[in-house]
Protein backbone atom coordinates (compact mmCIF):
# COMPACT_ATOMS: atom_id res chain seq x y z
CA UNK A 1 0.00 0.00 0.00
CA UNK A 2 1.42 3.13 -0.88
CA UNK A 3 2.71 5.92 1.94
CA UNK A 4 1.94 9.66 2.42
CA UNK A 5 4.81 10.25 3.63
CA UNK A 6 6.37 11.49 0.17
CA UNK A 7 3.49 14.37 -0.19
CA UNK A 8 3.74 15.69 2.86
CA UNK A 9 5.61 18.43 2.38
CA UNK A 10 5.62 22.35 1.31
CA UNK A 11 2.59 24.05 1.90
CA UNK A 12 0.72 21.07 3.44
CA UNK A 13 3.26 21.17 5.93
CA UNK A 14 3.03 25.19 6.64
CA UNK A 15 -0.64 24.70 7.08
CA UNK A 16 -0.41 21.81 9.27
CA UNK A 17 2.25 23.80 11.91
CA UNK A 18 0.48 26.96 11.51
CA UNK A 19 -2.99 25.46 13.01
CA UNK A 20 -3.22 26.26 16.84
CA UNK A 21 -3.65 22.12 17.04
CA UNK A 22 -0.28 21.79 16.44
CA UNK A 23 2.42 21.80 18.84
CA UNK A 24 5.76 19.98 19.11
CA UNK A 25 5.31 17.37 15.69
CA UNK A 26 1.59 16.33 16.25
CA UNK A 27 -1.91 17.32 16.59
CA UNK A 28 -3.54 17.56 19.75
CA UNK A 29 -7.15 17.54 21.65
CA UNK A 30 -8.15 20.77 23.09
CA UNK A 31 -8.25 19.43 26.27
CA UNK A 32 -5.94 16.90 27.45
CA UNK A 33 -7.32 13.42 26.63
CA UNK A 34 -6.27 10.00 26.83
CA UNK A 35 -5.84 8.38 22.88
CA UNK A 36 -6.78 5.38 24.60
CA UNK A 37 -7.86 4.48 27.98
CA UNK A 38 -9.23 6.43 30.02
CA UNK A 39 -8.32 7.69 33.14
CA UNK A 40 -9.55 5.62 36.49
CA UNK A 41 -11.17 2.82 34.04
CA UNK A 42 -10.43 -0.64 33.55
CA UNK A 43 -8.88 -2.05 29.73
CA UNK A 44 -9.87 -4.52 28.18
CA UNK A 45 -8.29 -7.39 27.80
CA UNK A 46 -6.45 -9.38 25.56
CA UNK A 47 -8.72 -12.70 26.79
CA UNK A 48 -11.88 -10.40 26.36
CA UNK A 49 -11.25 -9.74 22.61
CA UNK A 50 -10.66 -12.76 21.71
CA UNK A 51 -12.37 -14.74 24.11
CA UNK A 52 -15.53 -12.84 25.33
CA UNK A 53 -18.86 -14.39 25.09
CA UNK A 54 -20.33 -11.51 23.72
CA UNK A 55 -22.23 -11.67 20.07
CA UNK A 56 -20.20 -9.11 18.36
CA UNK A 57 -21.50 -10.28 14.74
CA UNK A 58 -24.88 -11.54 13.91
CA UNK A 59 -25.47 -14.47 12.44
CA UNK A 60 -25.56 -13.08 8.91
CA UNK A 61 -26.22 -10.11 7.50
CA UNK A 62 -28.43 -7.39 8.41
CA UNK A 63 -31.63 -6.33 6.36
CA UNK A 64 -30.99 -4.19 4.11
CA UNK A 65 -32.28 -2.93 0.62
CA UNK A 66 -30.91 -1.28 -2.62
CA UNK A 67 -31.32 2.11 -2.74
CA UNK A 68 -30.99 2.68 -6.45
CA UNK A 69 -35.09 3.33 -7.32
CA UNK A 70 -35.26 5.38 -4.16
CA UNK A 71 -31.87 7.72 -5.24
CA UNK A 72 -34.00 7.89 -8.70
CA UNK A 73 -36.75 9.64 -7.36
CA UNK A 74 -36.28 13.62 -6.36
CA UNK A 75 -35.73 14.56 -2.61
CA UNK A 76 -39.13 16.16 -1.84
CA UNK A 77 -38.18 17.68 1.67
CA UNK A 78 -35.02 18.83 0.45
CA UNK A 79 -32.90 16.52 2.89
CA UNK A 80 -32.14 12.82 2.40
CA UNK A 81 -29.66 10.69 3.47
CA UNK A 82 -28.67 6.61 2.91
CA UNK A 83 -26.86 4.58 5.71
CA UNK A 84 -24.56 2.53 3.56
CA UNK A 85 -22.73 1.31 6.68
CA UNK A 86 -20.58 2.23 9.59
CA UNK A 87 -19.81 5.85 9.26
CA UNK A 88 -20.42 6.25 5.48
CA UNK A 89 -23.59 7.99 4.81
CA UNK A 90 -25.12 9.09 1.25
CA UNK A 91 -26.33 12.90 2.31
CA UNK A 92 -28.74 14.53 -0.08
CA UNK A 93 -28.82 18.29 0.59
CA UNK A 94 -30.67 21.27 -0.93
CA UNK A 95 -29.50 19.64 -4.62
CA UNK A 96 -25.96 18.46 -3.75
CA UNK A 97 -24.57 15.23 -2.95
CA UNK A 98 -22.18 14.40 -0.31
CA UNK A 99 -20.50 10.97 0.25
CA UNK A 100 -19.42 10.88 4.18
CA UNK A 101 -16.29 8.60 5.11
CA UNK A 102 -16.96 5.85 2.05
CA UNK A 103 -15.50 2.31 2.69
CA UNK A 104 -16.43 -0.27 0.74
CA UNK A 105 -13.30 -2.48 1.53
CA UNK A 106 -13.42 -5.70 3.21
CA UNK A 107 -11.24 -5.19 6.03
CA UNK A 108 -10.41 -1.75 7.98
CA UNK A 109 -6.70 -2.89 8.88
CA UNK A 110 -3.42 -2.15 7.39
CA UNK A 111 -3.44 -6.14 6.14
CA UNK A 112 -5.66 -7.45 3.50
CA UNK A 113 -5.80 -10.85 4.99
CA UNK A 114 -6.18 -9.96 9.10
CA UNK A 115 -7.65 -7.43 10.75
CA UNK A 116 -11.34 -6.14 11.61
CA UNK A 117 -13.43 -7.74 8.44
CA UNK A 118 -16.47 -6.70 7.61
CA UNK A 119 -19.80 -8.98 8.79
CA UNK A 120 -22.36 -6.42 6.85
CA UNK A 121 -22.06 -6.20 2.60
CA UNK A 122 -22.67 -2.70 1.94
CA UNK A 123 -26.27 -2.62 0.16
CA UNK A 124 -24.79 -1.03 -3.19
CA UNK A 125 -21.47 -0.85 -5.19
CA UNK A 126 -19.15 1.75 -5.46
CA UNK A 127 -19.51 1.82 -9.16
CA UNK A 128 -23.70 2.18 -8.62
CA UNK A 129 -23.19 5.68 -6.88
CA UNK A 130 -24.60 8.05 -8.70
CA UNK A 131 -22.60 11.55 -9.15
CA UNK A 132 -21.09 13.27 -6.41
CA UNK A 133 -20.80 16.31 -5.83
CA UNK A 134 -18.11 16.01 -2.32
CA UNK A 135 -16.68 13.69 0.02
CA UNK A 136 -15.52 14.05 2.98
CA UNK A 137 -12.91 12.30 5.19
CA UNK A 138 -13.06 13.34 8.83
CA UNK A 139 -9.79 11.45 9.91
CA UNK A 140 -6.88 9.05 8.80
CA UNK A 141 -8.43 5.69 10.50
CA UNK A 142 -8.68 2.50 8.82
CA UNK A 143 -12.43 2.27 9.26
CA UNK A 144 -12.81 5.98 7.61
CA UNK A 145 -10.42 6.19 5.24
CA UNK A 146 -10.03 3.07 3.27
CA UNK A 147 -7.42 2.87 0.68
CA UNK A 148 -9.75 0.70 -1.78
CA UNK A 149 -12.40 2.97 -1.65
CA UNK A 150 -9.88 6.01 -2.82
CA UNK A 151 -8.22 4.09 -5.47
CA UNK A 152 -11.80 3.76 -7.08
CA UNK A 153 -13.57 7.36 -6.16
CA UNK A 154 -10.38 8.93 -7.47
CA UNK A 155 -10.90 7.85 -11.24
CA UNK A 156 -14.33 10.14 -10.35
CA UNK A 157 -14.15 13.85 -11.20
CA UNK A 158 -15.35 14.57 -7.51
CA UNK A 159 -13.78 16.84 -5.03
CA UNK A 160 -12.33 15.55 -1.11
CA UNK A 161 -12.84 17.79 1.93
CA UNK A 162 -11.18 16.60 4.65
CA UNK A 163 -8.82 17.27 7.65
CA UNK A 164 -5.29 18.85 7.40
CA UNK A 165 -2.64 16.31 6.11
CA UNK A 166 -4.77 13.91 5.69
CA UNK A 167 -4.36 14.96 1.84
CA UNK A 168 -1.39 13.33 1.52
CA UNK A 169 -2.47 9.55 1.93
CA UNK A 170 -5.08 11.24 -1.10
CA UNK A 171 -2.35 12.43 -3.26
CA UNK A 172 0.07 9.44 -2.50
CA UNK A 173 -2.88 7.01 -3.90
CA UNK A 174 -4.09 9.36 -7.20
CA UNK A 175 -6.33 12.02 -6.29
CA UNK A 176 -5.13 15.26 -7.89
CA UNK A 177 -3.72 17.64 -5.33
CA UNK A 178 -6.66 20.27 -7.21
CA UNK A 179 -9.44 17.50 -5.75
CA UNK A 180 -8.27 17.96 -2.37
CA UNK A 181 -9.06 20.47 0.09
CA UNK A 182 -7.74 20.33 3.77
CA UNK A 183 -9.56 21.83 6.78
CA UNK A 184 -8.16 23.19 9.71
CA UNK A 185 -11.23 23.38 12.70
CA UNK A 186 -13.81 26.14 12.19
CA UNK A 187 -12.55 26.67 8.21
CA UNK A 188 -15.43 26.82 5.70
CA UNK A 189 -15.31 26.86 2.47
CA UNK A 190 -18.33 27.00 -0.10
CA UNK A 191 -18.16 23.96 -2.91
CA UNK A 192 -18.10 25.25 -6.24
CA UNK A 193 -20.84 25.26 -8.38
CA UNK A 194 -23.11 24.45 -5.60
CA UNK A 195 -25.14 26.45 -2.44
CA UNK A 196 -23.04 24.52 -0.07
CA UNK A 197 -21.05 25.03 2.69
CA UNK A 198 -18.84 22.82 4.37
CA UNK A 199 -17.22 23.36 7.54
CA UNK A 200 -14.52 21.40 9.73
CA UNK A 201 -15.50 21.67 13.60
CA UNK A 202 -13.99 20.26 16.24
CA UNK A 203 -14.06 16.75 17.54
CA UNK A 204 -12.13 14.59 20.42
CA UNK A 205 -10.39 11.55 19.06
CA UNK A 206 -6.63 10.95 17.42
CA UNK A 207 -5.01 9.69 14.51
CA UNK A 208 -2.95 7.47 12.53
CA UNK A 209 -2.10 4.75 10.22
CA UNK A 210 1.51 3.24 11.22
CA UNK A 211 3.10 2.23 14.46
CA UNK A 212 4.94 5.81 15.22
CA UNK A 213 2.79 7.73 13.36
CA UNK A 214 0.40 8.86 15.80
CA UNK A 215 -1.82 12.10 15.54
CA UNK A 216 0.22 13.20 12.62
CA UNK A 217 -2.80 14.18 10.54
CA UNK A 218 -5.65 16.26 11.96
CA UNK A 219 -9.89 14.73 12.89
CA UNK A 220 -12.60 17.11 12.62
CA UNK A 221 -16.25 16.79 12.68
CA UNK A 222 -18.06 18.20 9.33
CA UNK A 223 -21.03 20.74 8.96
CA UNK A 224 -22.73 20.92 5.66
CA UNK A 225 -25.32 23.79 5.44
CA UNK A 226 -27.16 24.85 2.11
CA UNK A 227 -29.82 27.43 1.28
CA UNK A 228 -32.71 25.30 3.16
CA UNK A 229 -30.74 22.88 5.66
CA UNK A 230 -27.95 21.76 7.78
CA UNK A 231 -26.21 18.37 8.70
CA UNK A 232 -24.01 17.50 11.38
CA UNK A 233 -21.48 14.14 11.01
CA UNK A 234 -19.13 13.49 14.11
CA UNK A 235 -16.87 11.19 12.86
CA UNK A 236 -14.86 9.94 15.49
CA UNK A 237 -15.15 11.93 18.93
CA UNK A 238 -15.24 11.64 22.35
CA UNK A 239 -18.04 13.83 24.05
CA UNK A 240 -16.13 16.86 24.21
CA UNK A 241 -17.99 20.44 25.61
CA UNK A 242 -16.89 21.85 22.38
CA UNK A 243 -20.23 20.60 20.67
CA UNK A 244 -21.61 23.50 22.40
CA UNK A 245 -19.64 26.09 20.83
CA UNK A 246 -20.34 24.10 17.71
CA UNK A 247 -24.29 24.83 18.18
CA UNK A 248 -23.65 28.52 18.74
CA UNK A 249 -21.30 29.35 15.55
CA UNK A 250 -22.61 26.51 13.11
CA UNK A 251 -26.26 25.80 14.56
CA UNK A 252 -29.07 24.86 14.53
CA UNK A 253 -29.26 20.96 12.26
CA UNK A 254 -31.87 19.62 10.81
CA UNK A 255 -29.70 16.60 11.01
CA UNK A 256 -26.98 14.99 13.22
CA UNK A 257 -25.40 11.85 12.60
CA UNK A 258 -23.32 10.87 15.69
CA UNK A 259 -21.07 7.70 16.30
CA UNK A 260 -22.70 4.93 19.08
CA UNK A 261 -20.53 2.18 18.07
CA UNK A 262 -17.12 0.32 18.95
CA UNK A 263 -16.92 2.01 22.31
CA UNK A 264 -15.35 1.13 25.81
CA UNK A 265 -16.09 2.97 29.06
CA UNK A 266 -11.93 2.78 28.95
CA UNK A 267 -12.61 4.90 25.56
CA UNK A 268 -15.15 7.10 26.89
CA UNK A 269 -12.67 10.32 25.90
CA UNK A 270 -12.44 9.04 22.41
CA UNK A 271 -15.63 7.88 21.47
CA UNK A 272 -19.20 8.55 22.43
CA UNK A 273 -21.38 5.18 22.87
CA UNK A 274 -25.15 5.40 22.73
CA UNK A 275 -25.11 7.37 25.96
CA UNK A 276 -23.47 10.32 25.17
CA UNK A 277 -24.17 10.54 21.96
CA UNK A 278 -27.73 11.26 23.58
CA UNK A 279 -25.76 13.85 25.73
CA UNK A 280 -23.57 15.27 22.37
CA UNK A 281 -27.35 15.70 20.27
CA UNK A 282 -28.38 18.09 23.26
CA UNK A 283 -24.98 20.02 23.07
CA UNK A 284 -25.50 20.43 19.38
CA UNK A 285 -29.10 21.86 19.80
CA UNK A 286 -31.01 19.07 18.66
CA UNK A 287 -32.14 17.61 15.56
CA UNK A 288 -32.98 14.42 13.75
CA UNK A 289 -29.98 11.94 15.17
CA UNK A 290 -28.95 9.17 12.35
CA UNK A 291 -26.34 6.59 14.37
CA UNK A 292 -23.07 5.83 12.82
CA UNK A 293 -20.25 3.58 13.44
CA UNK A 294 -22.23 0.37 14.07
CA UNK A 295 -23.91 -2.76 12.31
CA UNK A 296 -20.47 -3.29 10.13
CA UNK A 297 -17.34 -4.14 11.57
CA UNK A 298 -16.37 -5.56 14.62
CA UNK A 299 -14.35 -3.20 16.33
CA UNK A 300 -15.50 -3.73 19.84
CA UNK A 301 -16.03 -6.02 22.79
CA UNK A 302 -19.58 -4.89 23.20
CA UNK A 303 -22.67 -7.38 21.49
CA UNK A 304 -22.88 -5.84 17.70
CA UNK A 305 -26.57 -4.69 18.31
CA UNK A 306 -25.87 -3.08 21.77
CA UNK A 307 -25.22 0.16 20.37
CA UNK A 308 -28.68 0.27 18.61
CA UNK A 309 -31.00 -1.05 21.80
CA UNK A 310 -29.01 1.12 24.19
CA UNK A 311 -29.92 4.00 22.14
CA UNK A 312 -33.53 3.34 21.90
CA UNK A 313 -33.91 2.66 25.25
CA UNK A 314 -32.93 5.66 26.28
CA UNK A 315 -33.92 7.93 23.83
CA UNK A 316 -37.65 8.34 24.52
CA UNK A 317 -36.65 9.98 27.74
CA UNK A 318 -34.50 12.76 26.74
CA UNK A 319 -37.23 13.18 23.44
CA UNK A 320 -34.86 12.73 20.79
CA UNK A 321 -35.76 12.07 17.91
CA UNK A 322 -33.86 8.98 16.15
CA UNK A 323 -33.99 8.09 12.87
CA UNK A 324 -32.83 4.41 12.20
CA UNK A 325 -33.36 3.33 8.62
CA UNK A 326 -32.30 0.15 7.40
CA UNK A 327 -28.95 -0.43 5.62
CA UNK A 328 -29.58 1.40 2.10
CA UNK A 329 -33.06 2.62 2.74
CA UNK A 330 -33.05 6.70 2.05
CA UNK A 331 -34.99 8.22 4.36
CA UNK A 332 -35.97 11.79 4.46
CA UNK A 333 -35.24 12.97 8.38
CA UNK A 334 -38.61 15.47 8.84
CA UNK A 335 -40.64 12.62 7.26
CA UNK A 336 -39.36 9.41 9.82
CA UNK A 337 -41.61 7.73 11.13
CA UNK A 338 -40.95 5.55 14.85
CA UNK A 339 -38.05 3.56 15.06
CA UNK A 340 -38.79 -0.13 14.37
CA UNK A 341 -35.92 -2.31 15.11
CA UNK A 342 -35.64 -4.02 12.10
CA UNK A 343 -31.70 -5.03 13.36
CA UNK A 344 -33.39 -7.73 15.65
CA UNK A 345 -34.75 -9.91 13.01
CA UNK A 346 -30.79 -11.52 12.77
CA UNK A 347 -30.33 -11.12 16.31
CA UNK A 348 -33.93 -13.59 16.67
CA UNK A 349 -32.23 -16.55 14.70
CA UNK A 350 -29.92 -16.79 17.28
CA UNK A 351 -31.76 -15.53 20.86
CA UNK A 352 -30.03 -17.10 23.73
CA UNK A 353 -26.84 -18.22 21.63
CA UNK A 354 -23.31 -16.54 21.16
CA UNK A 355 -21.97 -16.15 17.73
CA UNK A 356 -18.31 -16.97 17.64
CA UNK A 357 -16.19 -13.65 18.08
CA UNK A 358 -13.34 -13.10 15.55
CA UNK A 359 -9.91 -12.14 16.54
CA UNK A 360 -9.40 -8.42 15.98
CA UNK A 361 -5.65 -8.99 17.21
CA UNK A 362 -3.15 -11.46 17.64
CA UNK A 363 -3.10 -13.13 20.77
CA UNK A 364 -0.24 -11.48 22.90
CA UNK A 365 2.96 -13.63 24.23
CA UNK A 366 2.72 -14.94 27.81
CA UNK A 367 -0.47 -13.53 30.17
CA UNK A 368 -3.52 -13.55 28.27
CA UNK A 369 -5.04 -10.96 30.60
CA UNK A 370 -2.15 -8.55 29.70
CA UNK A 371 -3.89 -4.75 29.51
CA UNK A 372 -4.35 -3.90 25.81
CA UNK A 373 -4.77 -0.44 24.38
CA UNK A 374 -7.30 0.06 21.93
CA UNK A 375 -9.18 0.75 19.43
CA UNK A 376 -7.41 0.72 16.54
CA UNK A 377 -10.10 3.11 14.83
Amino acid sequence: MSTSSSKTHGLRVERMRASPRYTDGSFHNTRPVSPGLKKGSVAPTVKEFLLGGQRRTPPGPLPSMSPLAQWARPVETGLRATWLGHSTVLVEIDGVRVLTDPVWGERVSPLSFAGPKRFQPVPVSLDALPPLDAVIISHDHFDHLDHPTMLALARRDVPFFTSLGVGAHLEAWGVPPSRITELDWWDRVELPGAELSITAAPSQHFSGRVLGGRNATLWSSFVLRGPRHAVFFSGDTGLTPEYGEIRRRLGPFDLVMLEVGAFHPAWGDIHLGPANALEALSLLGGGSLLPVHWGTFNLAIHAWDEPAETLIELAPAQGAHVVMPRLGEAVEPSRAERVTPWWRAAAAAVKGAAAEPEALAPAAEGDPDARVEWPID
